[in-house]
């Protein structure tokens, strides 16, 4: 059976699933850096050891697969090279790490979307025949679609960072409210401890607006799939992502979801979904609540199938699993 090293320095959110699929086909173990107990030197003490560890756990598999194209993985292309290396590339890693990772040491890449991979191929010609778009998959199981009664409740579902918009969301509400007076907005997410200021300035944003009794702050959401049964319209307002997991969960729930156009939004939700400015939103929004109940309701099943043909994690999963064997061929 194949050796298999995970290596996941950050967020394992959108990861554990996959690393029990991986663990299923694999003989796998997870990279656990060792603490300094030193203060003294501690930098210094801690590069050589991370040095020695990483080397280690090279050595001992046939295939290494780094979660995130971050700092580990600039690390590791830098020692002598013992294994194939695999990594998935998600979004800010492009433009805070691809440029410190030695990416001839490393046999595959996988990208969330296509048009990520077009960035990365612009700035890295030479590793295109490497590269595969796998998106982060989403288990449907989880998602069961939602009763076909609408709640008149738009909403989006983030880190409260302003890479995600929400207080320009907050400012497109208004003009949805004129054209669907009835509407509400519910906001999930947590905030975040460097973005403290962008948080309240939204919370600000809609006193002074006077929205109190329009807007909701639901703010760190644990069961997700309950969230997206009382929204009707999911919205990424984002002016930069991967391929974002909420709205796939969202459309898998039945939710009619719209994005902003960030680069690469047409391949998240339909043609139909993308827009540009806020009147745009406005009215794709008033227009599906215009829809009569039958069309309402087909336009939210076509999301589940959307998500059913292209996130599908049992599939995604194993397309992954078969791109890491095809690595491992290629290095043998």
């Amino acid at each position: 059976m194949t050796r298999l090293g995970v290596v996941n320095p950050e967020t394992w959110a959108f990861f554990h699933e996959l690393h029990a699929y991986l663990a299923r086909r694999y003989a796998t173990s997870v990279f656990t850096p060792a603490e300094s107990r030193s203060p003294v030197f501690r930098e210094r003490l801690d590069r050589r050891r991370l040095d020695r560890d990483l080397r280690a756990f090279l050595g001992r598999h046939d295939v290494v697969f780094f979660e995130w194209s971050s700092g580990l993985l600039a690390h590791a292309t830098r020692l002598p090279k013992t294994c194939s290396i695999v990594t998935r590339l998600h979004r800010y890693e492009l433009y805070d790490w691809a440029d410190r990772v030695a990416w001839d040491a490393v046999d595959g890449i996988i990208l969330v979307s296509e048009a990520k991979r077009r960035d990365f191929v612009k700035r890295f010609p030479a590793q295109a025949a490497k590269t595969e778009v796998l998106p982060v998959g989403v288990a449907l199981h989880r998602f069961p679609l939602r009763s076909p009664r609408l709640s008149g409740t738009v909403g989006t579902l983030c880190h409260l960072t302003p890479r995600k918009r929400v207080y320009d969301l907050v400012l497109a509400f208004v003009q949805m409210l004129d054209a669907v007076p009835s509407l509400t907005l519910r906001i999930g997410g947590d905030r975040e401890s460097h973005h403290e200021d962008y948080h309240e300035a939204i919370r600000s944003l809609v006193e002074r607006l006077g929205l109190q009794s329009k807007v909701t702050f639901d703010g760190e959401v644990t069961d997700t799939a309950e969230w997206y049964a009382a929204v009707d319209v999911f919205i990424s307002h984002s002016y930069s992502e991967g391929l974002q997991v909420a709205p796939m969960e969202a459309m898998a729930s039945g939710c009619y979801a719209v994005a902003h156009a960030w680069n690469g939004a047409e391949e998240l939700v339909t043609p139909a979904g993308v827009y540009v400015t806020d009147a745009e939103l406005a009215g794709k929004v008033a227009a599906f609540y215009q829809l009569p109940a039958a069309e309402q309701d087909a336009l939210r099943r076509n999301m589940r199938n959307l998500v059913a043909s292209r996130f599908d994690a049992d599939n995604v999963h194993a397309r992954i699993g078969d791109f890491i064997d095809q690595c491992a061929r290629t290095r043998t």
